[in-house]
């Protein structure tokens, strides 16, 4: 069964919340109309934007809708539950629509070849990157979940640009540690495994001889649902996250960008 997914970006979760202050004030009749009809119209402008956008964007490939139907249609919590995968999973995780296309324009705007991943879940972004390929390009995929590895890897069989593909299961960092010591060398980088490591990813890439000469680092989730910039408590992921984009801020070898897109997405380069 296909559950919908919940608002995980700033966007669908203030969406959300001003809807359903909207109901609740729509039932008061003790509350201005005017200040309704601002309400209203609040909650219009944000709930309108993400599907606006992406009916103004670039479609999706079949077998990257194929790929979405899929993730939502499987039980990920009865998976964790039954030991199948090493962490708890969720359909949030896919990149998604818009995402994806961005990532496919920057493949094409930097003209790579060779795309690194670290943290593919179900292959969203891979595949999306991969389709931007030219036909011997490669995206080399670190995924530290065997299950979550093989379910995309069945995915990748049913798209003519799976075969770009290659998935590493193992600990990224130990993945990235062979990947220099063989003279692996990527053109684009897209960093989206878990939050807690996106110093040291972003430390070993600059550290290393893994970048071309001008290499773009793509980092998702800098936003973390807004929990970097918001008041009150936050959680491990959103702590993570905060430190990360401080210490990208703070590092005098890169200049960078962050970019709305959907729950954060930070464009790195060295200078």
């Amino acid at each position: 069964m296909t559950v919908a997914p919940r608002a995980v970006t700033p966007l669908g979760i203030l969406a959300a919340q001003l809807e359903h202050l909207r109901q609740q004030i729509e039932a008061l009749d003790s509350v201005d109309a005017n200040l309704k009809s601002q309400l209203r119209q609040a909650s219009e402008l944000a709930s309108g934007l993400d599907p606006y956008i992406n009916s103004c964007t670039t479609p999706e490939s079949p077998a990257l809708a194929a790929l979405v139907k899929r993730t939502q249609s499987e039980n990920w919590s009865q998976r964790f539950s039954d030991s199948e995968t090493v962490q708890q999973l969720e359909q949030e995780m896919l990149s998604g629509h818009l995402e994806g296309q961005t990532l496919k324009f920057f493949v094409h705007l930097t003209r790579a070849k060779r795309v690194l991943e670290i943290g593919m879940f179900t292959g969203y972004s891979a595949l999306a990157m991969a389709e931007a390929l030219p036909d011997d390009g490669e995206v080399v995929a670190c995924e530290v979940d065997a299950y979550v590895a093989e379910f995309a890897q069945q995915c990748f069989k049913e798209s003519p640009d799976g075969h770009k593909i290659s998935v590493k299961v193992a600990p990224a960092l130990l993945t990235l540690k062979e990947l220099a010591a063989a003279g692996d060398v990527f053109d684009l980088v897209f960093i989206d495994a878990d939050k807690a490591g996106y110093v040291d990813y972003l430390n070993l890439l600059l550290d290393t001889n893994l970048l071309a000469p001008n290499a773009l680092i793509c980092v998702d989730n800098t936003l973390m649902q807004g929990q970097p910039y918001l008041s009150g408590e936050a959680t491990a992921n959103g702590v993570a996250i905060a430190k990360f984009n401080q210490a990208v801020v703070d590092d005098p070898r890169i200049e960078q960008v962050l970019l709305p897109v959907r729950d954060g997405l930070t464009l790195i380069r060295r200078v």
